[in-house]
């Protein structure tokens, strides 16, 4: 324990739940995220489908055992969809899904696919109306001569139903496909980004966005640098950064000009020109963009760090993380298999203290800001029985001296990647997408202390 801080440390984390699904490639987990509370976590996979999870009340019989995750609702978000007039398919994988604030019993959230946003409402019904004057049972209408008295319709208790209704489709506004959604502190905007374009909506306005952000050149050949991520900052409504390809972070403030095409602020790691490869430019693609809870900080990741930056620094990374440095001497195989480009995402805790990330053969990695400690955990079937205790692991780099339990990184699977992470907004309870089977940990320590 840490200044109030609990980090995860080798004893420290236990299985809440372990969800394997299906094992087809619609099952595959493509987006993972917590609710404002922390009470709902919602995933999307390329199937379409997304599936929520409540945690349930602490037991009385177990008053120290933490509520576990159970499944409260799935529902089929997107289908598969073909463009006519471009002759494409557009599948029906979730890409990604914000939760809003919770206002009033219902609950709501943001999906989208490559090209259509959908606003869902999420709410419950534990009561029927009875006692109808011009309806019977089975609800038919009645013979108006045939009524001869009122009566004043009742409530009556019912089984617990949970009802998912889409209230408005966002569609038609991008041209290439969607990589972010992000809700403004002001809960009346959310915005969309994709590969050049990022656009701003209003929650109850479908047919119209504004474009705020639109890096397309005039001549596509004249094209170096994709957006990659966006998101709105936690508390100015004003402000928003996005990543690009080429590494940098670009902050824009929307008082300055309705089309934000001059950014405030531009974040950006000078290179050093000997270390430079023929990988370079991919390996320092940023893949995901957060801010912190304060709004102070932004977590990126590459390929293979995470670094946190400072508001109000630009010129340089306040910390750079090595996420898997010993894949460096792999580049070339992992740019044949293509997984040099994929896309991992990155999480902070609560308090801003501890960063997380994950890695290849299902690993994920932790960095606590305080102590400057990291561990590596397996999220794998050999912890997937409940209370299960992770062990850290170690991965050898090629020719390095290997201990008892070490991984060499020749015999790493990276088919078994986690990309997709997410931490509960207040305790250490985290999500962990790997491939088809989803895992929920928790601290014990925060067990412990309740």
């Amino acid at each position: 324990q840490n200044n109030g801080c609990l980090y995860f440390s080798s004893h420290a984390t236990s299985l809440l739940l372990s969800l394997s699904l299906r094992g087809s490639p619609a099952d595959i987990i493509s987006t993972v995220e917590f609710n404002h509370t922390g009470e709902l976590l919602a995933t999307g996979d390329k199937g379409g489908r997304v599936v929520i999870f409540q945690r349930e009340p602490e037991s009385k019989t177990e008053p120290f055992s933490q509520g576990e995750y159970n499944v409260y609702s799935t529902f089929q978000s997107h289908e598969p969809e073909f463009d006519y007039l471009k002759s494409l398919e557009i599948e029906e994988k979730i890409n990604k899904i914000r939760w809003l604030p919770q206002q009033n019993a219902a609950h709501f959230l943001l999906s989208t696919n490559d090209k259509t946003i959908k606003l869902w409402k999420v709410s419950e019904r534990d009561k029927r109306p009875e006692g109808y004057n011009l309806k019977d049972e089975e609800g038919r209408i009645k013979d108006i001569s045939t009524v001869t008295s009122l009566q004043v319709p009742v409530l009556k208790p019912m089984d617990l139903m949970v009802e998912v209704s889409p209230r408005r489709v966002f569609a038609n506004a991008h041209t290439y496909h969607v990589n972010s959604i992000s809700v403004n502190s002001d809960y009346e905007t959310y915005m969309s980004a994709d590969d050049l374009r990022i656009n701003l909506w209003h929650l109850d306005i479908t047919d119209r966005s504004f474009n705020i952000v639109d890096i397309k050149p005039a001549n596509m050949e004249d094209l170096t640098e994709v957006i990659t991520a966006a998101e709105f900052h936690p508390h100015h409504c004003n402000l928003f950064v996005y990543s690009s390809s080429k590494g940098t972070l670009r902050l824009c403030d929307m008082r300055e000009a309705a089309l934000c095409d001059k950014h405030s602020k531009l974040f950006e790691e000078p290179e050093d020109p000997s270390a430079r490869s023929f990988f370079s430019e991919i390996i320092s693609s940023v893949s995901d963009v957060k801010f912190s809870h304060s709004g102070r900080y932004l977590l990126t990741r590459d390929y293979l760090t995470a670094k946190v930056w400072d508001l109000n620094m630009e010129s340089k990374p306040l910390e750079t993380y090595q996420v898997h440095d010993y894949l460096r001497s792999k580049l070339c195989s992992l740019y044949e298999n293509d997984c040099i480009f994929d896309k991992f995402e990155c999480a902070w805790n609560g308090s801003d203290s501890v960063i997380m990330t994950g890695a290849y053969n299902n690993f994920f990695r932790m960095f606590d800001r305080n102590t400057k400690r990291d561990v590596t955990l397996e999220a794998s079937r050999e912890s997937s029985k409940p209370r299960a205790v992770l062990k850290p692991r170690r991965v050898c780099a090629a020719g390095g001296k290997r201990r008892k339990d070490d991984i060499s990184v020749d015999s790493l699977d990276f088919t078994k990647k986690i990309l997709h992470t997410a931490w509960h907004p207040t305790e250490n309870i985290i999500a962990i997408a790997a491939t088809n089977n989803l895992y929920i940990f928790q601290d014990k320590l925060n067990s412990e202390m309740h």
